[in-house]
């Protein structure tokens, strides 16, 4: 979706002052084949409303690393039966199983832990945009989560010319929770991201 900067700019300032699904109403009405991305994490469950509300048939892909909590499986699966989710799963070309005795969950500072980024996290997320080659992307990033996501807004447009899409990117933990709850959202906070460790590291998919 081809904006140049001064647009985004211009449009950011103009969906700050609307609500998360009339964001994502006013994305899919200017989007050829937009898609939301879930990993089932703390909060996820109000952006797949979000963008459920908009398109009701949406692709949802969903990249299970292989390493998620039992409480993020039970949640997935609750919210997929829910919001009535057509989930679209990616998962690593290897099993966590094989990968444990190979390589283990290398810490951050071994070099091995790119590699194990790239087999858990990013060749899935590639395969999955190869194939379904959106043009508009919704994702729950969110101001203060990372140094990266700071410099971002609510739309953003990737070296790839996919247009981010972020509805909830002003909001803080107690509004969602206070949104959650009015439109009657479960939440899971178990959750795992073995790529991560710190919580305020980036994930590899926005940098």
């Amino acid at each position: 979706m081809g904006y140049s900067a001064e647009q985004l700019i211009g449009l950011n300032k103009k969906l700050k002052l609307k609500t998360p699904v009339e964001i994502a109403q006013w994305a899919v009405q200017n989007a050829k084949n937009a898609i939301v991305t879930t990993n089932f994490r703390p909060y996820e469950s109000a952006i797949l409303f979000a963008a459920t509300q908009a398109k009701s048939d949406i692709p949802v892909v969903w990249c299970d690393t292989g390493y998620n909590t039992p409480n993020t499986y039970r949640h997935a699966e609750e919210v997929i039966k829910l919001l009535d989710l057509k989930v679209d799963l990616y998962v690593p070309q290897q099993t966590a199983a094989h990968r444990d005795v190979v390589l283990g969950i290398p810490q951050i500072d071994d070099p091995r832990h790119k590699i194990f980024t790239e087999q858990v996290k990013l060749e899935p997320f590639k395969r999955a945009m190869a194939n379904h080659k959106p043009d508009l992307w919704f994702t729950n990033l969110r101001k203060g989560q990372t140094a990266h996501r700071d410099n971002l807004d609510i739309l953003s447009l990737g070296a790839d010319g996919v247009l981010k899409v972020s509805p909830f990117y002003y909001w803080s933990d107690a509004e969602l929770d206070t949104y959650l709850a009015e439109n009657k959202l479960p939440n899971e906070h178990k959750y795992f991201d073995p790529t991560k460790v710190l919580e305020n590291r980036e994930c590899g998919l926005h940098a």
